[in-house]
């Protein structure tokens, strides 16, 4: 595996664009698994409309990796995600903490990309009308 594998891959993903959703192939192997609280999808053409679709629906999406740990071709970063919503609420910044694990193959290609982040909190409790519901339940199932 190359030595520089994951910086290339987190400098890819702290500068992610539209037009570099095309260049995926240069970071995922063709049969990668990308898994997060919303998709569950293999290869690179199905990776690639998620991010995609991140872009139709988000104002300025961002990352930024906060931590990065590896061992062999391991992975783990923890990340900052920065957006503002297209459809409401375009005004007010967004942020979700998250984590992610990586497998590589021998060529430095993601395998696997498995993203962490607690979707209630993160995003359903900062939405409209829903917000309510997910802090009411919260607020249940903690007494």
């Amino acid at each position: 595996m190359p030595p520089d594998a994951i910086s290339r891959f987190v400098r890819y993903f702290e500068q992610l664009q539209p037009a570099d959703v095309a260049r995926l192939d240069r970071y995922y192997a063709a049969d990668a698994r990308f898994k997060d609280p919303f998709n569950d999808v293999r290869g690179v053409p199905a990776i690639a409309r998620i991010f995609c679709h991140m872009f139709e629906a988000l104002d300025q999406p961002r990352f930024v990796v906060t931590h990065q740990l590896q061992q062999g071709s391991d992975a783990f970063l923890s990340w900052d995600f920065t957006f503002r919503f297209k459809r409401f609420r375009r005004d007010q910044l967004q942020r979700i903490e998250g984590a992610t694990r990586l497998k590589l193959n021998d060529d430095g290609l993601v395998t696997l990309h498995r993203d962490y982040w607690d979707a209630a909190e993160e995003l359903y409790e900062k939405l409209p009308l829903v917000g309510g519901l997910m802090r009411w339940l919260k607020a249940r199932a903690q007494r």
